[in-house]
């Protein structure tokens, strides 16, 4: 055995340990083109066949790989750097490259309405202070929530003035209007999330949205709702020259006078105490008579339905003997039925 010196032995681990770690500078024929803000690099120089043919391909690309990720990292590293949570960051530049996006760009919200009349009224928006001066505590308090400034929900006293009637509930009407603000409030939010979205919202009442196409049935019912909102509900009202009577409007319920003649209704009671003061029922003969018809065709019908609801047999009809299954009731009477005989 060859006798080998310490010398020899560490010479050969430093030859090991520099193979395994590479250097950091990379020669190449042609410089790299960077974009530093995407964190890429651009090579332009081409590729060894040789080496790529007589070499594995894997190998190759890998080792490939590195010196250009080693670049891009050499790169970086000139950047101007910051310590932030005992970790060194480099602050990258503005991207160059355009990349394409995967998904087209969302598209900007639709302005609501209020967004449209403070536009063109040159309104801006302010921003406000959530605190606000109390006068009645003296203290500052936040604008809106519990504990707010100026809350006229915990008054215990109201006062009535001149123009209402003083026997009506202020508190009563003052929780009604905030019940109508905060409703009107969701139902436009609800209508501005239907109208980014392109979804038809019905309008209010009889009258249609300018942007839905009415119906006739629609205009007539419009045209004749209008006719009967006046004081006289529509006596006085002039048709036009081919307008027609409307259709399905009810029957007006007629009331005897309060005062006046009071034959008919005296004749009435009369009548309902002559039937109940005689013993024989009333039979009304008309009625009776239209009862049992219906009662017949009724029975009449169920009983076609259940006739033709019965299955008839297959086979040949034609009433001769010894042919198909359409024999005579005398052909069968003479058949002699099988018996089948059991083990015992």
């Amino acid at each position: 055995m060859a006798a080998c010196s310490i010398e020899d032995v560490l010479a050969k681990a430093e030859k090991d340990e520099a193979e395994k770690l590479k250097s950091i500078t990379v020669h190449k024929e042609l410089d790299l083109e960077f974009d530093l803000g995407n964190l890429f690099a651009f090579d332009k120089n081409p590729p060894d066949t040789r080496e790529f043919r007589q070499k594995n391909k894997e190998d190759f690309l890998c080792s490939l790989a590195r010196d250009n990720t080693q670049l891009l990292i050499n790169e970086i590293w000139k950047l101007p750097t910051e310590r932030v949570d005992e970790v060194i960051v480099a602050k990258l530049p503005e991207p160059t490259t355009r990349l394409p996006r995967e998904k087209p760009a969302p598209k900007p919200r639709p302005p609501t309405k209020w967004e449209e009349f403070a536009k063109l009224k040159g309104i801006q928006k302010k921003k406000k202070t959530n605190l606000v001066w109390d006068d009645v505590h003296k203290e500052w308090r936040r604008r809106w929530g519990y504990k707010r400034a100026n809350d006229d929900t915990k008054e215990w006293l109201i006062e009535v003035p001149e123009s209402v009637d003083p026997n009506e509930d202020q508190f009563a009407k003052r929780i009604k209007a905030k019940k109508e603000r905060v409703a009107k409030n969701e139902l436009n939010r609800l209508r501005n999330i239907a109208r980014a979205q392109k979804i038809k919202v019905p309008g209010v009442g009889l009258a249609p949205t300018p942007t839905d196409q009415p119906s006739k049935s629609e205009l007539g019912k419009a045209v004749q709702v209008a006719k009967v909102s006046t004081a006289s509900v529509g006596k006085f009202q002039d048709r036009l020259p081919k307008e027609k009577a409307p259709k399905n409007t009810g029957k007006k319920r007629k009331f005897q006078p309060l005062i006046g003649d009071f034959s008919t209704e005296k004749q009435k009671q009369l009548d309902i105490l002559k039937v109940m003061d005689s013993k024989k029922p009333r039979l009304d003969i008309t009625k009776a008579v239209n009862k049992q018809m219906r009662e017949e065709d009724m029975e009449s019908g169920s009983k076609r339905k259940k006739g033709s609801g019965k299955k008839r047999r297959k086979g040949n009809f034609s009433g001769k003997k010894g042919k198909g299954f359409g024999s005579t009731a005398k052909s069968g009477k003479n058949r002699k039925p099988r018996m089948k005989q059991g083990k015992r």
